[in-house]
């Protein structure tokens, strides 16, 4: 690509330019080497316009600028880098999503669930789909675990083209409110958007639920994609309500009520998944609970829009087995249940307890922490949801970061009494498994599929609950 393309990119004029080719776009001053143009971008406490001598010194060949700098070298001067970088990102790439068709799903719980399942529908429907979430990512047929999510708009373009080029014929990507919010995803041409739910995560970043919400609502204004919506979630409803105002073509609403245009006619739920009737389509599903058939229900809404026939979705609900650490089951023979779930918001732990009280007629066991330096007004209501809705309660560690565990836990505390304190996660798990009786069902809730455990200064252990969870039955007096 050369450096005339990405000043007519920008629509903008050179503050001094040669037409220089150019190889890479970058945000972090270290990575930058010949070719790199270099994007001065804020971010949470820095600014790159602080680093662009260094950019320069490692040998960028421009710079795009929100204010010029004192530097000789090609600037483009522009009123927002970030969105100049999802600009650039997509020309570079050649447009990709122009071609590839994309489906995103956005939301507080269920995103990563409604993405399997759309995933499956459309592989059923034979357009080989490919997949850009937080436990994996799918290029071509290969699928790798997704590491440090947290893409630029750079790798996301790159990524829609390599799958391109490895034959994918469609894609389904977990849209999420940062990304919204940091100009990530503006530049991809979105064939259906499904929108889940909104409930309390990520107030440390937007501050405010209606932060919050209009970082979500942005996804549906840019560029108007077709859009399912949930109808059961009031910011959902809110959400319906605004794209009807401004006359929105293909919406389509989903969800339990009896409003919604895609929802279950009938509803048999069992410990094996459900089976449900959404007019004339059967479908069945091995996923567990109330709260997984929405998300059955938001993946039928989001495949309609992309015209796949029913056949296929019926195919693609039943094939999916699971979902990595969502309602996971542990099985080493133990006359009990034992379930690794990533619920750590109020809401996901009250879904998945809920479904566990429905699995058993014994007891729910619960192993629960708070992640550290992030949203601290969930805890207490973590804390009382696994008070109210488990008979025995563990509160452990999480991810404590640069908190103190104790003062995590204490928080958590505040909201309802626990059983017993465990800061040591793995010992917690072990207690679980000692105390659970013959038809219980123990929730090992928080981290589902992460296979790490970050402490103070960013120091990382490799911890699994599913390895922990297998350990300890192996270990324990039901082997």
């Amino acid at each position: 690509m050369d450096l005339s393309d990405i000043f007519a990119t920008l629509g903008t004029s050179p503050i001094d330019g040669d037409g220089t080719v150019v190889h890479d776009l970058v945000i972090d001053a270290r990575r930058v080497h010949r070719g790199s143009v270099f994007f001065c971008v804020h971010g949470s406490g820095v600014d790159g316009h602080d680093w662009a001598a260094e950019a320069v010194a490692n040998g960028a060949l421009a710079l795009v600028v929100e204010r010029p700098l004192a530097l000789p070298i090609t600037q483009i001067l522009v009123e927002d880098a970030r969105a100049a970088l999802a600009r650039s990102s997509n020309a570079f790439w050649g447009r990709p999503t122009e071609t590839l068709p994309v489906v995103g799903v956005t939301g507080t719980s269920g995103k990563t669930t409604t993405a399997y399942l759309l995933h499956s529908i459309l592989e059923a429907a034979g357009r080989r789909p490919g997949l850009y979430g937080t436990i994996a990512t799918q290029i071509g047929s290969e699928r790798t675990p997704s590491r440090d999510w947290s893409p630029l708009a750079f790798h996301l373009q790159s990524a829609f083209r390599s799958m391109l080029d490895a034959g994918n014929q469609s894609c389904v990507i977990e849209a999420t409110s940062y990304d919204s919010d940091l100009r990530r995803l503006d530049s991809i041409r979105f064939a259906a958007l499904v929108f889940t739910n909104l409930g309390h995560d990520h107030l440390d970043y937007h501050e405010t639920f209606e932060g919050y919400f209009a970082a979500k609502r942005r996804l549906f204004l840019h560029g108007e994609p077709p859009a399912a919506v949930n109808l059961d979630d009031e910011y959902g409803r809110r959400l319906v309500s605004e794209l009807r105002e401004l006359g929105r073509d293909g919406l389509l609403t989903f969800g339990l009520s009896d409003e919604a245009d895609i929802r279950p006619e009938e509803l048999e739920l069992s410990a094996r998944g459900a089976r449900l009737r959404v007019g004339e389509l059967e479908l069945r599903t091995h996923l567990l609970g109330a709260f997984n058939v929405e998300n059955v229900l938001a993946a039928v809404a989001g495949a309609r829009l992309l015209d796949v026939a029913d056949d296929a979705i019926a195919a693609g609900v039943a094939s999916l087995e699971g979902v990595p650490g969502r309602m996971e089951p542990v099985d080493e023979g133990q006359p009990f249940s034992i379930f690794v779930d990533y619920a750590h918001k109020p809401e996901a732990l009250e879904a998945v307890l809920r479904t566990a009280r429905t699995l058993t007629q014994g007891r729910v066991v619960c192993v629960v922490g708070c992640g550290g330096d992030c949203y601290r007004g969930k805890r207490p209501l973590m804390g009382r949801i696994a008070s109210s809705l488990s008979d025995l309660v563990i509160l452990t560690t999480d991810d404590p970061r640069d908190e103190d565990p104790q003062a995590i836990v204490e928080e958590i505390a505040a909201g309802g009494q626990p059983d017993e304190i465990q800061l040591d996660r793995r010992r917690a798990i072990e207690r679980a498994v000692e105390q659970a009786r013959p038809g219980d069902v123990v929730v090992v809730a928080g981290r589902g599929h992460e296979r790490e455990q970050t402490f103070a200064g960013g120091r990382t252990e490799h911890f699994d609950d599913r390895e922990v969870v297998r350990e300890a039955l192996r270990n324990s007096r039901w082997n």
